[in-house]
């Protein structure tokens, strides 16, 4: 029994904005889905943060609609948009307590003070800010304020919450610990939310379906791990992560079916096995693809090893995880690569 598709909460109608000459956003169509998590994830000038400020009220398209819940919010303002907003510069109120942030926007909906203090509570416990409430954002570390931000937006119970790039001026380690805390109050709060990102590892841990923009179109979407699995065209697939583009490679690629007109095989480097000329052979041997190359370089990134390995005309992509006991390829080693044919994927050019 398939599942019941989720009701549209957030519809794009061919929607397009230009700014002078320039289609920043070109006929633009696509839904979210109650309580989905959106994440629209591009190179810059590709239109994504436009699509995000035609949403949140602060642009006007030049064609086509915008609805929110079935009823069209295209002409409606920002500040008549029940929406929770979260901008990577956080924009806290500097000369406002942490509690008085999270009191504003209670006050400017007319909640009274025994109820806002209420909320108030209650949301600096979710977000582990219980002993802050009196501090000021500039007493705050980044990750502090970031949180302080998530609560604001969250406070009032808004039915949708957008991200512009929320977590770009945290380090690696916050970001991380910030996407784990983003996703659990997702899940808690079922809002739905749209997230503006170039960094394709928080949209791959956050998202229930991604969308790719390029040049103010969406070239794919789908789930996080179809889009990174199964790339429609060289772009995405070589956007979203690494991927090796066989495209005249110097060798003859072996594939299980017809490689379709228009088309170029493309290989993830995690999908490639290394080793030593003379290692034994796997025992899916006959479903695999092997080539002889030298290292080229070699990078160790902490859990995993990163390999550049000439093979005939192409310089290819290998990461395997770190493991104790592993032979280690240096720079000059002749080695043996091999992949599962069925690991191929055709892209359009």
């Amino acid at each position: 029994m398939k599942n019941k598709p989720i009701p549209a909460q957030i519809e794009f109608r061919d929607v397009t904005k230009i700014y002078g000459q320039v289609a920043a956003v070109r006929n633009l169509s696509l839904t979210v889905g109650r309580g989905e998590f959106l994440t629209i994830l591009g190179p810059s000038g590709c239109g994504k943060t436009t699509t995000l400020m035609l949403l949140a009220g602060f642009e006007a398209p030049n064609r086509g609609d915008i609805l929110i819940a079935g009823k069209s919010v295209a002409a409606v303002p920002s500040y008549r948009r029940d929406q929770g907003i979260i901008f990577q510069s956080y924009a806290l109120f500097p000369h406002l307590t942490v509690r008085r942030n999270l009191e504003f926007p209670l006050e400017m909906r007319g909640m009274r003070a025994a109820e806002r203090a209420k909320r108030v509570d209650r949301i600096l416990e979710r977000v582990h800010l219980d002993d802050f409430g009196g501090r000021l954002p500039s007493q705050l570390s980044g990750g502090q304020q970031q949180r302080v931000a998530l609560a604001r937006a969250l406070i009032a119970d808004p039915p949708i919450l957008l991200l512009d790039e929320p977590l770009g001026a945290l380090d690696r380690n916050l970001r991380e610990q910030m996407q784990g805390e983003i996703k659990g109050l997702h899940k808690e709060f079922g809002i739905t939310t749209v997230c503006v990102t170039h960094d394709q590892e928080e949209a791959l841990t956050l998202s229930d379906r991604i969308i790719v923009m390029r040049a103010g179109r969406i070239e794919q979407t789908d789930t996080p791990e179809a889009l990174y699995d199964r790339p429609a065209t060289r772009f995405v697939a070589s956007f979203l992560g690494e991927a090796n583009i066989l495209e005249n490679p110097g060798f003859n690629v072996e594939t299980d079916a017809a490689q379709p007109s228009g088309t170029v095989a493309m290989l993830r480097p995690e999908r490639i096995w290394v080793a030593a000329p003379a290692a034994p052979k796997r025992a899916d041997a006959n479903n695999r693809q092997s080539v002889s190359g030298t290292v080229d370089d070699m990078i160790y990134a902490g859990p995993l090893r990163k390999y550049h390995v000439r093979v005939g005309s192409s310089l290819l992509v290998v990461r395997e995880p770190v493991a104790s006991g592993q032979q280690i390829f240096r720079p000059g080693d002749e080695v043996r690569l091999d992949w599962l044919r069925s690991d191929l994927r055709f892209v359009t050019v």
